[in-house]
C-alpha cells in the first residue's frame, strides 16, 4: 500500500511500520433520510489540517504515533452487498498483516464489513457502540441491509452479551423490546456507566463504532438523521477516555454528512472525535 498525498494529520507511516491502519469507507446508499455520508471520508482529511496532532486532554501526539491512511476504498453504489464484501477483505487483510483498522464511514451500515472480519480474526469479540438509534430494526422497508439494521446483523454475528449499546434515543418499538429482551445491552438517552462498562471488558477483544449522530446536532447537524436530546463533545471525550488499556481491536466513526452542515463545524468536531481516538486506542 503507498501513502496518500491527502492522509489524515500525522497518520503518514509507511504501511510496514503502521500498527493501524486508517482507511474510507465512502458508501451512503441505503441512507433513510439526508445522503451526503459518502463524502464523510474525503472530508475528514482536507479539514484535519485545521486541528494540531497534540491533543491537550490525553497529554499525546498523532506525530508519535504509527498510523496509515490508506485513502478510501472504491466501492460500487446501489447494492450494499459487494460493499460490504470489500470492507470485510480489507480489514481481514488489515489483520492478517498484523495491524488494526479505522474505518471512517459512509453510513452506519458499513460497520457490518468490519465486524465480519473482526468476529472472524477474533473470537468473542464484543462490540461497544455510541449512537442516537437502536439500529435494530429486523428490515427496514423489506431491507435487510440498512444503516438502520446494522446493530441486529452484529448480534446476528456475535450473539447475546456481546453487544453494549449508548446513547440510544430513537427507534421503534420492536427494536427497546428486542434490547429489553436481553439480546443486547442498551444505555437509554445518554452514556452514564459507559466507563464502568469498558472496565469490564478489559483483557477482551473489543471494536467500537461511533455514529457520530450521537452528538447534540446543536453542536453536531452534520450529519444524515438528527436526533435532538443528544450528549455534548465532552461527554463523548470522557467516553473515549474511558478506552485507554483496553484490547480494542479496530474503530470506525460514520455518519458525518458535511454537506449537511455549510458551517464546517461538524468536519471540525469529527476530526478531534477521529485524533482523540487514535491517541487512546494506541498501544
Amino acid at each position: 500500500m503507498r501513502n496518500q498525498p491527502y492522509a489524515f494529520i500525522g497518520c503518514d507511516a509507511a504501511y510496514a511500520d503502521a500498527q493501524w491502519v486508517v482507511f474510507g469507507a465512502p458508501f451512503d446508499s441505503t441512507t433513510s433520510f439526508r445522503p451526503g455520508a459518502r463524502f464523510g471520508p474525503a472530508a475528514l482529511r482536507a479539514e484535519s489540517f485545521g486541528i494540531e496532532t497534540y491533543s491537550p486532554y490525553q497529554d499525546r501526539d498523532l506525530a508519535d504515533l504509527q498510523v496509515f491512511d490508506a485513502g478510501d476504498l472504491e466501492l460500487p453504489f446501489g447494492d450494499p452487498a459487494p460493499a460490504l464484501t470489500a470492507i470485510e477483505d480489507f480489514c481481514g487483510r488489515v489483520l492478517r498483516d498484523g495491524k488494526r483498522p479505522v474505518m471512517l464511514g459512509g453510513e452506519h451500515l458499513v460497520t457490518l464489513g468490519a465486524v465480519r472480519a473482526l468476529a472472524a480474526d477474533c473470537p468473542g469479540l464484543h462490540l461497544l457502540h455510541l449512537d442516537a438509534h437502536a439500529d435494530l430494526r429486523e428490515d427496514y422497508l423489506g431491507q435487510r441491509l440498512s444503516h438502520a439494521c446494522v446493530i441486529r446483523r452484529c448480534w446476528e454475528l456475535l450473539g447475546d452479551g456481546r453487544i453494549s449499546q449508548f446513547g440510544i434515543r430513537s427507534g421503534s418499538r420492536d427494536e427497546f423490546d428486542f434490547a429489553a429482551g436481553g439480546g443486547v445491552f442498551m444505555q437509554r438517552l445518554d452514556c452514564a456507566g459507559f466507563a464502568e462498562k469498558a472496565a469490564l471488558l478489559r483483557g477482551k477483544p473489543v471494536y467500537v463504532t461511533i455514529d457520530l449522530d450521537v452528538l447534540d446536532p446543536s453542536a453536531f447537524p452534520g450529519t444524515g438523521t438528527p436526533e435532538a436530546g443528544g450528549i455534548s463533545f465532552a461527554a463523548l471525550q470522557n467516553c473515549i477516555a474511558a478506552l485507554r488499556g483496553l484490547d480494542i481491536r479496530g474503530f470506525d466513526l460514520c455518519e458525518l454528512a458535511p454537506g449537511c452542515d455549510p458551517t464546517g463545524i461538524s468536519t471540525a468536531i469529527a476530526c478531534k472525535v477521529l485524533r482523540e481516538m487514535l491517541l487512546s486506542v494506541y498501544a
